[in-house]
């Protein structure tokens, strides 16, 4: 026991052998919050408090729920793997499975990835006519997963529109849901919805599991949404311990509907007894704490508490104010490699940003300087899907011979010319020996007037070609659709906001290789500027043993460590 306990410390201790009661457990940034919920399972189950079965342990990630089995499994003599440890929607899966028919499912139901559930979205509108340019697949998906984890069926959804475009999305909602039903498959949000229906309305099971599971322990609290707090609530039952472990402060997922709320509720409905603070920081120097401390500070309705470390304080933190975003990059880069030719690898260096917008500047100083670098959960700029269609219609008015990038775009945004209609073009360029675009001529019909109206379009791009390339680009991103298309999209504003660094990038480009942009001249900065591109696309892209740079965002860096950070844009 002496041994399971031993290198805590005083409040670690104190949060790991509290006595079977409802607790919160405020764990700053690397406070061992891992190691306490881990150990606190291992002291409950070592001094026959809990048997195996008895206890449910809920993380955000597979990735920390393996890390947490594993652990216990070094700790204890005890086969762990049949434990109730893992993700909510894993957990309820589990759950489904083992009650399929109560739950109203098939047994060997499928699960609908994010991916899927688009896909199915869009058959679903092609099959009801619903014009998808006005009800895009995408709002659609948001509005359905936006209202599940609310915990609204489309009937109840109903109650609340008002207007006749959200009464139309509810019509799809309902749809959505039928199709789902007879086709046997479940998306994520779906999990959760009827995992707490199923304990909602049958009593006997939801007795059942409350009986069963007397300990629930809950990792990054502060990262529950209304369903799954509520679920949770169901679970614990006369005699239950809820052990919540979270940090209010790094509460950063509210645009993917987390409920920092539930914190406070919770101490508040459960009548929380004890709340422990782990302030103690075993990942970071003084000066760094006192500067995030002092920042934190200020943030409303803090549960409240302070990091310190015995560390020491370390380099002091550095501030650099650059006069625009390209110098600010330079200076990274002369950093980046001072710190290489100190023997510090690449690997152990993060740039961060707020918007994956800003990585482009970045990416371009590093690539001007050879430094291979790895894009963190997210693609390089230029190989993003929205810059890669901008770019494609460039490609267009440069040479309009170029099939790939007619292929690209010549339904995109969508504008009625269907794989049909293509594959007849492909069939009348074959028998010409010509190009995509030059085999326009050759259809009549429907498919032969969409695409003479695409070629319009083209040509139209092309009048414009005496523009200045920033100009050029800006006016392509408006005319091609693409902007409009965006716009209407709820998930939009990232795509928007990196074809506006799109057009930065031409105005740069123009700066940096001397050239004047004046009128007449597109023809060679516009064919040097897609050569660019291509070049930065489709080089120094770090493999997965490279010492490479890590680029990502702010959010991406959550739970990470490395041992040097610039965190860049900071204005």
């Amino acid at each position: 026991m002496s041994d399971l306990l031993r290198g805590l410390n005083p409040e670690q201790l104190a949060a790991v052998t509290l006595p079977p009661q409802h607790a919160l457990i405020l764990a700053g940034a690397g406070s061992g919050k891992t190691r306490v919920l881990t150990t606190r399972i291992a002291w409950l189950l070592s001094t026959g408090q809990a048997a195996p079965h008895g206890i449910l342990a809920v993380t955000f990630t597979n990735k920390a729920a393996k890390e947490m089995v594993a652990r216990l499994s070094a700790m204890l003599p005890v086969n762990v793997r049949g434990m109730w440890i893992g993700t909510f929607h894993g957990l309820c899966n589990r759950l489904l499975r083992a009650h399929h028919r109560d739950a109203g499912l098939p047994q060997l139901f499928q699960i609908l990835d994010s991916a899927d559930q688009l896909s199915s979205i869009k058959r679903l509108l092609k099959s009801l006519n619903v014009d998808d340019e006005q009800y895009p697949p995408r709002e659609i998906q948001h509005f359905i997963n936006a209202r599940k984890e609310q915990g609204q069926r489309a009937a109840a959804a109903a109650m609340e529109a008002w207007d006749g475009h959200t009464k139309k999305r509810v019509e799809i909602y309902e749809a959505y849901e039928a199709q789902c039903q007879k086709e046997g498959v479940v998306d994520f949000a779906e999990l959760l919805l009827r995992a707490f229906e199923l304990l909602s309305r049958n009593e006997a099971l939801r007795r059942h599991y409350q009986e069963r599971f007397r300990h629930i322990l809950v990792d990054e609290f502060q990262d529950t949404n209304v369903l799954q707090y509520r679920w949770l609530k169901l679970l614990a039952g006369e005699g239950a311990a809820m052990f919540a472990v979270g940090d209010d402060d790094q509460s950063i997922y509210a645009f993917r509907g987390a409920e920092v709320g539930n914190m406070r509720d919770f101490e508040r409905e459960f009548k929380v007894g004890a709340v422990i603070r782990l302030e103690q920081n075993y990942r970071s120097h003084g000066n760094i704490l006192d500067a995030a401390n002092a920042i934190i500070k200020n943030n409303e309705k803090r549960l409240g508490k302070n990091l310190w470390t015995d560390a020491g304080s370390g380099e002091p933190i550095r501030v650099f104010e650059a006069w625009s975003d390209g110098e600010e990059a330079r200076w990274i880069v002369e950093e980046v490699r001072a710190l290489s030719r100190d023997g510090h690898t690449r690997a152990e260096i993060a740039l961060l940003y707020r918007s994956n917008a800003q990585s482009r500047v970045l990416e371009h100083a590093l690539f001007s300087a050879g430094i291979p670098y790895r894009v963190y959960g997210g693609l390089r700029f230029f190989e993003r899907q929205e810059i890669k269609h901008a770019l494609a219609y460039l490609r267009l008015i440069a040479n309009s011979d170029d099939d790939t990038a007619f292929a690209r775009v010549v339904n995109f945004p969508a504008r009625g010319i269907g794989a049909r209609s293509v594959e007849h073009l492909q069939d009348a360029a074959k028998a010409a020996g010509g190009s995509l675009f030059a085999a326009i001529a050759e259809l009549t019909g429907k498919a032969g007037t969409s695409l003479a109206a695409f070629a319009g379009l083209i040509v139209k791009m092309k009048a414009a070609a005496d523009l200045p390339l920033p100009e050029l680009v800006d006016h392509v991103v408006e005319l091609s659709g693409l902007r409009d298309h965006y716009r209407n999209d709820k998930e939009g504003q990232d795509r928007l906001a990196n074809l506006d660094e799109l057009i930065n990038a031409a105005a740069n480009f123009i700066a940096e290789e001397g050239r004047a942009g004046e009128e007449g001249e597109l023809s060679a900065d516009l064919a040097e500027f897609l050569t660019h591109a291509a070049l930065e696309a489709g080089e120094h892209q770090a493999g997965e043993g490279d010492d490479a740079l890590q680029l990502m965002t702010v959010h991406s860096a959550k739970g990470l460590e490395f041992n040097m950070v610039f965190v860049t844009g900071l204005e």
